[in-house]
């Protein structure tokens, strides 16, 4: 046989085993599942699905990027949250007829802390860009809501 037939062959060869290798072992079936989950915006149950394939496999690439990628995604889903949630509660104390320094003080170190969080949070490639585009909102808003409040 040449080797312009042998080449080939040996590395179509390569590639069913690994495809094979890839769909049979456990691990790299969890991490495909987790990459998965992660695609689709459940990152709990993608952080779930990769820190399982990395305890079978701690040389599986793809499920500890997936579970660092989950790990900053909740992170930005849970300052996302905290944002809306003091949003709602300074738009009650903002629904009030009168203001008071208490109050105004309130504000202050709400959006102080949503500041510090924001700082906190580290983007990477693969971070839904809806997701850091929403929190960079927030952070946004808590500026410009500090800006007013120690003014």
């Amino acid at each position: 046989m040449s080797n312009k037939v042998l080449l080939p062959l040996v590395a179509l060869g390569l590639i069913l085993f690994m495809g094979v290798y890839f769909l049979v072992n456990s691990s790299y079936q969890k991490s495909i599942q987790s990459k998965y989950y992660f695609e689709t915006g459940e990152y709990k149950e993608a952080l779930i699905l990769a820190k399982e394939a990395f305890s079978l496999d701690v040389y599986n690439r793809m499920a500890s990027t997936v579970m660092a990628q989950s790990i900053t995604a909740l992170k930005y889903v849970s300052y996302v949250d905290m944002g809306r949630d003091y949003m709602s509660k300074i738009n009650e104390i903002a629904a009030k007829d009168e203001i008071l320094d208490a109050d105004r003080a309130k504000i202050r170190i709400i959006c102080e802390i949503m500041i510090d969080s924001y700082v906190k949070l580290a983007p990477s490639v693969i971070t839904d860009d809806k997701l850091v585009a929403s929190a960079a909102e927030y952070h946004d808003k808590f500026e410009k809501l500090l800006e007013k409040v120690t003014r």
